[in-house]
């Protein structure tokens, strides 16, 4: 990969008007951050939370998630607040297509990468099921594993704050020689834990996994609808008269 390719998103988080990003690049900004889609999607849905570079931070700070823990902690702590913030936004946008293109909605995970292969910092949103045609090779799958250690949810990392000062400080150092091997373990399914043993088999099981969830959720579905159409019967039950019924009460002679 060039330097160019490399440092992209640090020369996105330097605009100072993001707006001029083209729409294929960019999903939303705001004054502290912006969002932009994953150019190599690892699942359904993937996109970027960009923190911009504004004081009291520079480029140097922002390079990666191990950069910014070296700076203050309530300054790193409040960066990382603002960008669950706008992940969690994301997270709604998210949902909302799930619901328009599937019918359902299913877990999204948001971390970073402990040895990130991009410079400056950016937060993963995406969906938990990495289908895409985009994941090709094992360092990739196991780079977004939620179980294997690699890839840090944000949650995790901001309870690292709470955390004791020994504890902050030998995590927040993001040892490449104790996460770069988690990279090469072997293939197992995020989600059953089932072992795999080349990439084409592990994508076509990822594959029958979410197709199962999708047949699942639209069965439960279908059940709830059901429901609801026999609870809307039971509570307005349809009243026929017969004829006798229909007719206004004759007068009775003397």
């Amino acid at each position: 990969m060039s330097s160019a390719n490399m440092t992209i998103f640090r020369a996105y988080a330097q605009k100072s008007n993001p707006a001029s990003l083209p729409p294929s690049v960019l999903l939303s900004h705001s004054e502290t951050c912006l969002t932009v889609f994953d150019g190599f999607p690892k699942s359904i849905f993937h996109f970027l939370v960009i923190p911009r570079v504004r004081p009291p931070f520079n480029v140097y700070q922002l390079a990666n998630l191990r950069s910014l823990l070296k700076c203050e902690k309530n300054c790193a702590k409040e960066l990382l607040t603002d960008l669950s913030r706008e992940a969690n936004t994301i997270k709604e946008m998210i949902e909302s297509e799930m619901l328009k293109k599937y019918g359902f909605k299913w877990e999204i995970w948001m971390g970073f990468h402990a040895v990130p292969s991009m410079e400056h910092l950016h937060l993963h949103v995406l969906s938990a099921d990495l289908c895409s045609p985009r994941m090709k090779l094992k360092k990739h799958y196991n780079s977004f594993h939620p179980k294997l250690g690699f890839f840090i949810h944000l949650n995790d990392v901001i309870s690292w704050f709470d955390a004791d000062t020994s504890y902050y400080k030998t995590i927040s150092q993001l040892k490449k020689s104790e996460y770069e091997p988690l990279l090469k373990e072997d293939l197992s399914c995020w989600k059953c834990d089932r072992n795999l043993s080349n990439m084409p088999k592990l994508k076509s099981h990822l594959q029958e996994e979410f197709d199962k969830l999708s047949d699942q959720e639209k069965a439960e579905a279908e059940r709830k609808r059901k429901r609801a159409d026999d609870l809307a019967q039971t509570s307005f039950p349809q009243v026929s008269l017969n004829d006798d019924d229909s007719r206004p009460d004759k007068p009775t002679g003397p």
